[in-house]
């Protein structure tokens, strides 16, 4: 007996997720990698790296890339982030363009829209937060989008809740070309541990400070080693100005404290080792509009400097005090 079921071919590839700040695309990205790889806060503007999310479904393995949020940039560093988006763009197989449903009262985002329209691909709109819509706004919010631009799919989903995944990654898989893994079956970022540690810490000092302070905020680690016990971390904190300082350290240190706390008891989760954490504040005078202390600050530009002069024991970008 002759069997016609055809053999499932393993397919692989990268897909770029790309859309507003807030949408929801490092809470994807955190739930399809099943552990956090990239912070994910209520405050705009989180991410400023593409991340790589490694995901292995079977027959297939999908490379996500997490892009900074879209927006009109102002400073260096927010011409920093669109560049990423742009980079992470170029050699991908598809993009799957996120919105937040609960924002799309006025019809489709044509500032959104506009990187589908400059893609050379299949792109996969996603529309995020449709359980906090009403269900009489979601068909006529899906068909102005379908109107819009000519999706390969368009899928409604939560992020948060897991709604709609399963066929989210379906619709991805079946548009990726046939091939081989890129990466082995065990890895789930290409982000080193190292400036994962300093992702968390952000994360939660963006989440306990408040005013300018959390887009004003950088981190970097000085010193990242381990020892047969202990994993130990220290981090530098830069902002711009002597009265953000204040703020994220706080009274008698207490800000400061909570921050190195929540980050420490998250990273000893994650890594799975016992970590002694100490943190230092640092004013970097108008960093965020100084492109070199932005490109300082990029992790990959860190990674060349460590690779190229050994261990670097500290990236000084301002006064300590």
């Amino acid at each position: 007996m002759t069997n016609t079921t055809e053999e499932k071919k393993f397919r692989s590839g990268f897909v770029v997720i790309v859309g507003r700040p807030n949408a929801g695309k490092s809470t994807l990205l955190n739930h399809y990698a099943g552990q956090k790889i990239a912070i994910v806060t209520s405050k705009p503007q989180t991410t400023r790296n593409r991340i790589q999310g490694i995901v292995n479904v079977p027959d297939a393995q999908v490379v996500f890339v997490d892009t900074p949020g879209l927006h009109k940039a102002d400073s260096a560093l927010g011409r920093q982030m669109m560049r990423e988006v742009a980079a992470a763009l170029e050699g991908v197989d598809l993009l799957l363009l996120m919105v937040d449903a609960t924002q799309s009262g006025r019809g489709p985002d044509e500032f959104v829209l506009q990187r589908a329209r400059n893609f050379e691909g299949p792109v996969i709109l996603a529309l995020n937060k449709v359980d906090r819509l009403p269900r009489p706004k979601l068909l006529p919010l899906i068909a102005s989008y379908a109107n819009a631009y000519e999706f390969a799919a368009v899928v409604p989903i939560s992020a948060l809740k897991g709604d709609g995944l399963e066929e989210l990654i379906e619709e991805i898989v079946k548009r990726l070309p046939e091939g081989e893994a890129h990466f082995p079956e065990e890895q789930v970022t290409d982000q080193p541990e190292r400036f994962l540690a300093a992702e968390i810490i952000r994360e939660k000092a963006v989440d306990l400070t408040y005013h300018e302070v959390p887009h004003a905020l950088a981190v970097i680690v000085d010193k990242y080693e381990e020892t047969p016990k202990i994993l130990k971390i220290h981090a530098t904190l830069y902002v711009e100005r002597d009265a953000q300082k204040k703020i994220l350290i706080g009274s008698k240190g207490e800000m400061l404290k909570r921050v190195g706390t929540q980050a420490r008891k998250e990273l000893e989760k994650l890594l799975g080792s016992k970590i002694y954490l100490e943190l230092y504040v640092k004013v970097a005078p108008g960093w965020r509009d100084n492109p070199q202390k932005v490109r300082e600050l990029d992790w990959h530009v860190q990674l060349e400097e460590l690779a190229a002069e050994g261990e670097k024991e500290e990236f000084d970008l301002g006064d300590e005090e």
